[in-house]
């Protein structure tokens, strides 16, 4: 597959080729993103850490309200990565809330994916009564 000039042409081992007419900036196919709009871990902890403060401070643990904490939060989470307009990327955005008693936890995760353009970022939230950590992937759609 290359582009000459704007036009594509597609070779088949059969010897045969496709070609496309001239194509505009915006339909050309792009397989990294631009440097300026690549996923930023530093910009994500930063969204991520002013959305559990916004949601969590002064907040007391309820069991009933946790399923509604998680989902508020993430979502948060994810309109504001959108709202960055780092267009092509798909994001996984995961949010565990739970109550602060001094115990330990682990997570841990195992991905696949391209380490030029795919990344993440996680931040931590604790106060008194409650533990927040949230983790968002991007992952750049090809």
């Amino acid at each position: 597959f290359s582009f000459f000039s704007r036009t594509a042409t597609l070779s088949f081992a059969n010897g045969g080729s496709q070609s496309w007419g001239a194509m505009s900036g915006t339909e050309a196919f792009s397989l990294r993103p631009n440097h300026k709009k690549k996923f930023r871990t530093p910009i994500v902890k930063e969204i991520i850490k002013k959305v559990m403060q916004e949601k969590l401070d002064g907040q007391d643990y309820q069991p009933d309200n946790v399923t509604n904490y998680t989902k508020d939060i993430a979502d948060t989470i994810r309109d504001r990565l959108k709202d960055l307009g780092w267009d092509r990327y798909k994001y996984i955005v995961s949010v565990v809330v739970g109550e602060q008693k001094g115990e330990g936890l682990k997570m841990g995760c195992r991905c696949f994916w391209d380490s030029d353009t795919d990344n993440y970022a996680e931040e931590m939230y604790i106060s008194k009564q409650v533990f927040c950590v949230a983790t968002v992937f991007g992952m750049y759609h090809y």
